[in-house]
């Protein structure tokens, strides 16, 4: 049970969303921003930082949610996303996108754990700075993201489908806040 009155069974921050509209509208137009809009990484490379900062944090709502939407984006290349989540580096993935998945590990454990041999290690494989930037701020956003879900004790699923659900509404219809019932 939530520890604020959240409407009754609606998980997660989106359940945030309808306690608090006016702070919702900022947070799913950066969530669309960084995940959505136009970038050299992909959605579903993007969804899978989310994925791996929300599970080293143990958020498994929203890891289990971005998980749903990243297997949905990368198709039949959806087992990456297990791999990532079981602490892998799998082959499947482009070096880039390896090490860049270092540098948002680095962000989940502290903003100034991102080493400069990271940076590099990024660079040398060619990520340019919006990549790293947008990195960056994706792993220290959903470090948010995943305090405010679990800082109240939103409604965590069990069932694996209404997390599928989640995850086929957010790779076509991206972010948006939930509409009062």
């Amino acid at each position: 049970m939530a520890h604020i009155a959240v409407p009754a069974g609606v998980p997660g921050i989106r359940s945030l969303a309808l306690f608090r509209p006016e702070t919702a509208k900022p947070l799913y137009e950066l969530a669309q921003v960084l995940l959505r809009e136009p970038s050299s990484l992909s959605p579903a490379e993007r969804e899978l930082i989310a994925v791996h900062v929300s599970t080293r944090n143990g958020c498994v709502f929203c890891a289990s949610s971005h998980a749903a939407a990243a297997r949905e984006l990368f198709g039949e290349g959806r087992a990456v996303v297990d791999e990532v989540i079981a602490g892998g580096a799998p082959a499947e993935l482009s070096p880039k996108m390896k090490a860049l998945l270092v540098i948002a590990g680095q962000v989940q454990q502290s903003g100034r754990a991102v080493t400069p041999e990271a940076v590099a290690a990024a660079r040398a494989q060619g990520a340019v700075d919006r990549e790293i930037h947008d990195t960056v701020l994706i792993a220290a956003s959903f470090c948010m993201f995943n305090r405010y879900v679990d800082g109240l004790d939103t409604l965590t699923p069990t069932d694996p489908q209404a997390y599928a659900v989640m995850g086929r509404r957010l790779s076509t219809a991206g972010y948006a806040p939930p509409k009062p019932a």
